[in-house]
């Protein structure tokens, strides 16, 4: 299988998985539902909506939500030329990996931006009476009558890993014996894979960032032989 195969079959698998998580969690859960995985306590599925960008960061109200989920979709048109782009001009496959993760994951999300508020029938939306955004009760069902419209969609997050629990000493400056957690943001696998994507290629970025050698004329002569030879003659 060609590295351009692999990268399509990889980017497919995490939309796949990241999509279908999404909507078990939407069509069998109520939102705020919290889900020990295996009755562990560490690793949780919390059932959230989030309206704006990582970290549950808002953009506005609901002209500000349209300008960031069309930001999406630009920013993945580029990101589906620069691909093509990075594997014809034959980049190491460790950096088609970690784009391609980046890819995936901002397909991931932009698909929610996109569908989400015309597929459900319950969401979180924004309400121009309260100027700000409002929950629901109860579990969504798919329905040609959704919650808001096309581009107004709000991103579904569910997992959650608080391994660590307890409280700063009380002789910490300013957050002495407030209680921390670690690791707080609930998130899916589109962030996950963005995340993963990018950590990766800031670690490594002088071994990945780079194009694949050219390889060696089959007779093994290099240009500098060729050259002397030429200068015998």
């Amino acid at each position: 299988m060609s590295k351009k195969n692999k990268l399509i079959v990889l980017i497919i698998l995490i939309l796949a998985a990241d999509q279908l998580l999404k909507l078990w969690v939407k069509l069998n859960h109520p939102t705020g539902e919290i889900i020990r995985v295996f009755g562990m306590d560490w690793f949780r599925l919390h059932f959230i909506e989030n309206p704006g960008m990582a970290w549950g960061w808002k953009f506005g109200n609901e002209a500000g939500k349209a300008i960031l989920t069309l930001f999406r979709l630009v920013a993945v048109v580029i990101g589906t030329w620069y691909l093509g782009k990075f594997i014809k001009e034959k980049y190491a496959y460790g950096f088609l990996v970690c784009a391609g993760l980046i890819y995936a994951g901002a397909v991931g999300n932009l698909i929610d931006s996109l569908f989400y508020g015309v597929i459900f029938d319950k969401g979180l939306h924004f309400s121009p009476i309260l100027n700000d955004y409002i929950g629901y009760t109860g579990v969504a069902t798919l329905s040609s009558e959704g919650y808001s419209s096309l581009l107004h969609g709000s991103v579904v997050d569910m997992l959650y890993f608080p391994i660590l629990q307890g409280h700063f000493p009380d002789w910490f400056p300013f957050i002495g014996g407030n209680a921390f957690e670690f690791f707080s943001p609930i998130f899916n696998i589109a962030d996950a894979s963005i995340s993963v994507g990018v950590i990766t290629l800031f670690l490594f970025q002088q071994k990945l960032i780079r194009k694949e050698s050219q390889e060696v004329p089959a007779t093994g002569t290099t240009n500098s032989d060729t050259s002397d030879q030429t200068q015998i003659l």
